[in-house]
């Protein structure tokens, strides 16, 4: 069997009902304002994993994303979604590590890298609730800012090397949204 080239998959994607998305229920569940579903669209991560769902930026919610491993792939669902209401500002950043995914961004700039998971879930519209709910699954970790700064985190790298260097939003768009972390 032949395997398409990556720059067929181009041509190979298109949007779907809301509903196929394999993460619709992780929104309908967390969003705090449902009624953007109605003008969200499932767009293909690849030809063989069910859609992932895109959210237009409205509202309490500011921006948005989408994760691909391949840069292809991701200019690609940019243009599928180009247009569309709830969609401003479409980019493409694209990694330059394998471990991290390409992403498609929409609406307005990402928080610095540092912000709190809180402030994180109310730029992506997330319930006080839902973002309760993450914060108690998911404790803050020490911040290597905060330990450059000489704070009691200090204490948690002593030992373990140089203080790790920051990486890109991307990782933290892992964490915040746990339906996408798997690229």
């Amino acid at each position: 069997m032949t395997e398409l080239p990556p720059s067929a998959y181009a041509h190979t994607l298109s949007l779907r009902p809301a509903e196929e998305a394999y993460d619709f229920a992780f929104f309908r569940d967390r969003i705090a304002d449902p009624e953007l579903l109605t003008s969200a669209v499932a767009v293909p991560v690849c030809g063989f994993r069910p859609p992932a769902l895109a959210v237009p930026a409205s509202g309490k919610r500011r921006g948005g994303f989408l994760s691909y491993d391949l840069l292809t792939l991701a200019v690609a669902a940019r243009d599928l979604l180009s247009g569309r209401p709830g969609f401003p500002n479409l980019r493409v950043r694209w990694s330059w590590h394998d471990d991290t995914c390409h992403t498609v961004e929409w609406g307005e700039p990402l928080p610095p890298w540092w912000t709190s998971d809180a402030a994180f879930g109310r730029f992506y519209g997330y319930s006080e609730d839902a973002i309760g709910a993450f914060l108690l699954e998911h404790p803050p970790t020490p911040s290597p800012v905060a330990a450059v700064a000489g704070s009691l985190t200090t204490s948690w790298f002593a030992g373990k090397g140089p203080i790790p260097a920051p990486t890109r939003e991307d990782k933290h768009h892992v964490r915040a949204h746990p339906a996408v972390s798997a690229c």
